[in-house]
């Protein structure tokens, strides 16, 4: 019967399937919080029945291989080249799923990438918090599937937290899960997030999307209650669907 229940699992058709990206040409710290997602995620998609594949091939963003996966989690980079940046748009447009962490959300003046910004919710990196620091965050929706059992406010393990203008939350299509709390202010030694409204989870309802600050050094997965809100987004970009 083991050995029955076993090949059944072998063979069972999976909830959903997950593409993750990363490199390792980056900062220590953004190639740790990688290696760690991927086993975390690993391990959720054994327990949760979905498949997971974690490549540092940026080249899979493209129409045939994209074709296969319902979400893509971009775990410490973004796209560079013209071709995967418009396999990604075709992606998300057609109505895949995608999870950044951390950095992967950053732009500036530089990244002349329009699309991706409006992705975003139109906000650009303004500052941080250096060094990485624990820091209290407040729920904004606990109703959301995102966050879902998680209590209304939490600490959040050491991270650089990035500060966006214009905030996403002028978007009107964005919603905000979480935010740092202000209670925290000031925020760092070195750079100082000092005032100013600080969403560090949110979606663009225009998308199935979920952008996640957390994602800067070996302590992210330190916390439980954290660790339930990376497990109800994976899965909630798994199984939803656009709702327009």
């Amino acid at each position: 019967m083991a050995l029955l229940v076993s090949l059944l699992l072998l063979t069972a058709r999976p909830k959903f399937r997950v593409l993750a990206l990363y490199t390792t040409k980056v900062e220590p710290d953004h190639v740790a919080f990688a290696q760690n997602a991927i086993g975390y995620y690993k391990a959720l998609a054994t327990k949760d029945g979905f498949q997971f594949d974690a490549s540092t091939s940026w080249e899979k963003l493209n129409d045939d291989t994209l074709k296969d996966y319902d979400v893509v989690v971009w775990l410490n980079d973004f796209p560079q080249s013209r071709e995967q940046k418009a396999a990604f748009e075709r992606f998300e447009e057609r109505g895949g799923g995608w999870l950044g962490h951390h950095v992967a959300g950053y732009n500036d003046k530089y990244t002349k990438w329009s699309w991706y910004v409006d992705f975003l919710g139109g906000g650009v990196f303004y500052t941080n918090n250096w060094p990485p620091m624990p820091a209290p965050l407040i729920v904004d929706d606990q109703h959301h599937p995102v966050t879902r059992g998680l209590p209304a406010k939490y600490q959040s393990p050491a991270n650089e937290f990035y500060m966006w203008k214009p905030s996403p939350r002028a978007n009107k299509d964005v919603k905000v899960l979480v935010t740092l709390d202000p209670a925290c202010y000031p925020l760092g030694k070195k750079d100082l997030l000092t005032e100013g409204d600080i969403p560090v989870v949110w979606t663009n309802t225009k998308y199935r999307m979920l952008y996640i600050n957390m994602g800067h050094g070996d302590k992210i997965f330190d916390s439980d209650i954290q660790n339930r809100l990376f497990e109800n987004a994976i899965l909630w970009l798994g199984t939803s669907r656009r709702e327009h």
